[in-house]
């Protein structure tokens, strides 16, 4: 088998107690035959549509050697460099696709203007846009698009020859697109996004990039059978019992890279689980850690640590080695996808959801359009310090002048259940450090803390941050960035744009009850230093 899963302690009782009731139920046979009926009466119109992921391997076959010979065309035109503007699982799953293979992808999703400018002056006369939207109609890919076509257009060349579209069969964009000139992939409409690794919008970007696509549909073809038997051995069975039949259940998930050859998984299976199962007031939250973060040395009792490793059945014999109650996994990057679709589909069913639905991700986009449409004057600023404008919840910023302060306001509102969820709308290629402070917080508080750019986290864990449980608290940071960039034939900014992202969210954030704490860096580059001082 291509994938190995190890458990022990009483995620093994989980296993054990939970998996043969899903082989006596048909669970595995039934998500292969598509029977939406698994997750009960409510989930069952929209799971009707959103279990092709079950197939994609033969569905994308075809596709293998169309995506070879337009990079071939590509090459013979002298471009030697891809650009993804995707969110969610349109962007995630392409970069753990060409991470892992070792090839170049550049990566756009972000509104950050300073971060769109980079994108631009990188080879632009050499680059190829590949622009994935599965509804047709996504901000920030639009205005990626825009941009690109103005700026291919500026140097005298043909956007037609530059743009590749992957998107939903009857989407605004395939039509768009068609009218352009473009050449439009697409998409098996009965696949979600977040389990679409596996078809076009997975493999155009990949495979563009230089990523053999053949090989990864081939690891993801080994494990199939296995996935699809009503058997006791069946690891998706097995990894949905898992993480999500512990008693009492354990809903913060750690997933590690520990030894593992693939790069970025957690990044992907992020999005996969929260958007999958948080709403409703349930949902297991994924946090990204790695081998030193603070989390694994807290044994936390909600935490279950998913550990990544190179071979999941070895290496047990000493302590250190053992990782007890820890749940091990290894295989290849296709089989794992494969395994992990089928085990939050799995987890769904346990957990009483509906795997295949995202009910609150619209509500920040409706709230984004709102301020995008009335461009209100900013919100008042509690106080300012240091360069740092301070803004947030009531219970948080009254009473306090110091961010230091705020942050401690902030962080003592966390639940003995929580946790801390820090969203940083900013460049990141300017302020990477800004992840550093996941380990820090984590280190103060004691809790599992995530960390999400934004707005690529919207299209992942914003699901879980407003339909799970009420248990989280927000730390935003935005920034005045140094130079705007215009959208094109839109009246809006790329600053404007992901500074709505920022105000839409924690003002939907704030409705739903959640505390947050808004961080403006007014000098990015000055400003975070005072950041992490507030936090010693």
């Amino acid at each position: 088998m291509s994938v190995k899963i190890h458990v022990s302690g009483g995620v093994k009782e989980a296993v054990e107690a939970t998996v043969p009731t899903l082989v006596d139920d048909l669970v595995a046979s039934s998500i292969t035959g598509q029977d939406p009926a698994l997750w009960g009466p409510d989930a069952e119109a929209e799971a009707s549509k959103r279990l092709g992921f079950t197939e994609a391997v033969s569905v994308s076959r075809p596709l293998v050697e169309e995506i070879v010979e337009l990079r071939e065309k590509l090459q013979a035109l002298g471009v030697d460099h891809i650009v993804l503007a995707g969110m969610g699982g349109s962007s995630l799953a392409p970069e753990v696709i060409t991470r892992t293979a070792g090839v170049e992808l550049t990566v756009l999703d972000s509104t950050a203007p300073g971060q769109v400018e980079a994108a631009l002056a990188d080879r632009l006369a050499t680059s190829a846009l590949v622009v994935s939207s599965k509804s047709g109609s996504t901000v920030e890919t639009d205005s990626q698009r825009r941009v690109y076509e103005k700026a291919w257009r500026d140097a005298g060349i043909d956007p037609k020859d530059r743009i590749i579209v992957v998107t939903d069969p009857g989407s605004p964009l395939e039509a768009s697109a068609k009218e352009a000139g473009y050449r439009v992939f697409l998409a098996d409409p009965n696949v979600g996004g977040r389990y679409s690794a596996l078809t076009a919008f997975g493999l155009v970007p990949s495979g563009l990039a230089g990523a053999d696509i053949g090989e990864l549909l081939d690891e993801a073809e080994a494990i199939e059978l296995y996935l699809a038997t009503d058997d006791e051995d069946n690891p998706g069975l097995i990894l949905g019992a898992a993480i999500a039949g512990t008693k009492p259940l354990k809903n913060k998930l750690g997933i590690v890279s520990d030894g593992t050859h693939i790069v970025g998984f957690a990044d992907w299976a992020e999005q996969l689980i929260a958007e999958s199962t948080g709403k409703i007031g349930r949902g297991l939250l994924p946090v990204v850690l790695d081998v030193h973060s603070p989390e694994l040395g807290e044994n936390l009792p909600d935490l279950q640590v998913v550990r990544l490793v190179r071979e999941a059945d070895q290496f047990h014999l000493l302590p250190q080695n053992r990782h007890d109650g820890e749940i091990l996994m290894s295989g290849s990057l296709g089989g794992l996808i494969l395994t992990w679709e089928y085990g939050v589909a799995v987890a769904g069913r346990l957990l009483g959801i509906n795997p295949f639905d995202q009910p609150d991700v619209e509500s920040a986009k409706v709230a984004t359009r709102g301020l995008l449409d009335a461009q209100p004057e900013p919100e008042a600023r509690a106080f300012t310090a240091g360069g740092i404008e301070v803004r947030g919840t009531a219970s948080v910023v009254t009473g306090v002048d110091t961010v230091s302060a705020a942050i401690a306001a902030l962080l003592a509102q966390t639940p003995v259940d929580g946790y801390v969820a820090i969203q940083a709308y900013v460049d990141r290629l300017a302020l990477p450090q800004l992840a550093e402070l996941r380990d820090a917080i984590a280190a103060k508080i004691d809790r599992p803390v995530t960390f999400g750019w934004g707005p690529r986290f919207l299209h992942s864990t914003g699901q879980f941050h407003k339909g799970g449980p009420a248990i989280g608290v927000f730390l935003q940071i935005t920034e005045n960035a140094a130079a705007d960039l215009a959208v094109p034939d839109r009246p809006f900014t790329f600053g404007q744009l992901i500074q709505a992202q920022a105000a839409g969210d924690a003002s939907v954030l704030e409705q739903h009850g959640r505390p947050v704490l808004r961080l403006n860096l007014t000098d990015p580059a000055a400003d975070v230093t005072s950041l992490f001082d507030s936090l010693t």
